[in-house]
């Protein structure tokens, strides 16, 4: 897991957190929901246990980048800034960016005990659906369409099939 989130930062320009303790601990927890999961979902964040409602908090998570750019370090601090790196006194809370629409979704799906996520039809036919959100365009490859669109918040029934890649 360390080797997997290395290479992810160094390919996308960041660092890994700088304080090793805290760094540990996250890992750690990627590799507990991993093995709990079945995917390496965010260590901060409660998932569902359902792919299809975590997918957006699925390490490296969909707010990342955005996180990144705007306060120098991730929700839960895994990945940095070189501004962070350089001064770990800058490492500290964020506020949350996970719509709560989806939180709650996420929520309730995984409180179901009798709700089976289905196998995803990317493995059924070999394809992959891109969602479109009909209002402001962002797209999402996944079997079902996000219940919230995490930019502009409209929810799923929003959403139009785009395009199936094979």
């Amino acid at each position: 897991m360390r080797k997997y989130i290395k290479n992810d930062a160094e390919e996308n320009d960041y660092f890994l957190c700088p304080d090793e303790e805290l760094l540990d601990d996250l890992i750690e927890g990627l590799v507990e929901n991993k093995k709990r999961y079945g995917y390496p979902s965010c260590p901060c964040r409660d998932a569902s246990g359902l792919k299809t409602y975590d997918s957006d908090i699925i390490c490296p998570c969909e707010y990342r980048d955005v996180d990144v750019d705007e306060y120098g370090m991730c929700y839960c601090g895994l990945f940095v800034s070189e501004e962070v790196k350089k001064d770990p006194s800058k490492l500290g809370p964020i506020p949350e960016r996970r719509p709560s629409e989806i939180i709650e979704a996420a929520a309730e799906a995984g409180n179901d005990k009798n709700k089976v996520e289905k196998t995803p039809l990317s493995e059924k036919e070999g394809s992959i659906k891109v969602w479109r959100c009909t209002v402001c365009g962002y797209l999402a490859g996944r079997e079902t369409p996000p219940p919230v669109c995490p930019i502009c918040k409209a929810k799923a029934e929003r959403f139009v099939v785009f395009k199936n890649l094979s």
